[in-house]
C-alpha cells in the first residue's frame, strides 16, 4: 500500500494528513470539511452592498457584461483588472463605502485563497515528516488527520478522521437508487448530474443484460434512449453500472429501486 500525503493552507489555518487507500478515509471522504463558496446574492449586489467585496463582485458580474460585452475577461490582464478596480471604487463611493483597493478586487475576481508563509512553512513540514517516517519506519505514521490553527495562537489537533460508508470512491461499492416508475434515461442522467454527492456530467450507464447510454464516440447511437423509460431497460433489483471520467476508472454500483 503506497499511502497519499495531503497538506493545505488557507490563511493561518491548515491541515495535514495520511490517506492509506481503501483503508483510512480518502480525500472524498473529507469533502464536507470545505466551506461552501462564498456567493453574493445579485439583489444585494445591485441594491443595498455593504462591504468592499460587494462592489467587486458588481463590477466583476454587472458592469463589466454590460460595458464591455465584446470584451472576454482576462483576469491576469492588467488593464482589465484596473478598469473593474475603477468601476468597483465608483460603486463604493456611490455607497459610501470604504475599503475597495486593487488587491481586494483581484481577491474578489480571481478567487484567491490568502497565503501565510509561516502556516505553509508548518504544514509542509509536517508532510515531510510523514513521508520520512513512511520511508524509514523512525515512527508511526500520523493517524490520520492534524488540523492547525494559529489565528489566536498556535494550536493543533489530531484525530482519526472516519470513513464515509456512501462514499463513492472508497465506501459501499453498491448503493440503492430509488426512481420513479415514469422517469427516463434522460431523466436518469439528470439526476447523477445533479446528485451533490455524484455530480457526474458525461456519465454512461449499462446493466448485466443492457446499455442504456454511453458518451462519447457512441453517443449517437444510443441518443434515441434519452426519451425511452429507464423500465423499458432495467427492473427493480438490477444493477446500474455508471463510469464517468471524473471516477478515473471507478465504477459505481447502482441497485434500481421504484419510488412509487
Amino acid at each position: 500500500i503506497v499511502p497519499l500525503i495531503d497538506g493545505g493552507t488557507e490563511g493561518f489555518k491548515g491541515h495535514a494528513r495520511v490517506i492509506l487507500p481503501r483503508i483510512s478515509s480518502c480525500f472524498e471522504c473529507s469533502l464536507d470539511l470545505f466551506p461552501p463558496q462564498v456567493n453574493f446574492p445579485m439583489c444585494t449586489l445591485a441594491n443595498t452592498p455593504r462591504i468592499p467585496a460587494h462592489c467587486a463582485a458588481y463590477a466583476l458580474q454587472v458592469l463589466w457584461p454590460r460595458d464591455r460585452p465584446a470584451d472576454k475577461l482576462d483576469k491576469d490582464d492588467a488593464e482589465h483588472m484596473n478598469w473593474l478596480y475603477e468601476a468597483a471604487a465608483a460603486r463604493a463611493r456611490e455607497f459610501s463605502i470604504e475599503g475597495v483597493t486593487l488587491k481586494l478586487v483581484q481577491g474578489v475576481v480571481k478567487n484567491i485563497i490568502p497565503a501565510i508563509a509561516s502556516t505553509n512553512a508548518a504544514i509542509a513540514a509536517a508532510e515531510v515528516n510523514e513521508a520520512l517516517k513512511y520511508v524509514t519506519s523512525a515512527a508511526l505514521n500520523l493517524d490520520n488527520y492534524m488540523m492547525y490553527n494559529g489565528v489566536t495562537g498556535l494550536y493543533t489537533h489530531t484525530f482519526e478522521y472516519a470513513r464515509n460508508p456512501a462514499c463513492i470512491v472508497c465506501g459501499t461499492p453498491q448503493s440503492a437508487l430509488p426512481l420513479p416508475r415514469a422517469a427516463t434515461v434522460a431523466d436518469l442522467l439528470a439526476l447523477l448530474a445533479e446528485h451533490p454527492q455524484y455530480q457526474l456530467r458525461r456519465p454512461s450507464i449499462r446493466t448485466a443484460s443492457a446499455t442504456l447510454y454511453l458518451q462519447g464516440a457512441m453517443a449517437a447511437q444510443f441518443a434515441a434512449h434519452l426519451d425511452q423509460l429507464v423500465a423499458d431497460h432495467a427492473a427493480a433489483g438490477d444493477i446500474l453500472s455508471v463510469t464517468d471520467p471524473s471516477l478515473q476508472g471507478v465504477s459505481l454500483d447502482f441497485e434500481l429501486k421504484w419510488s412509487d
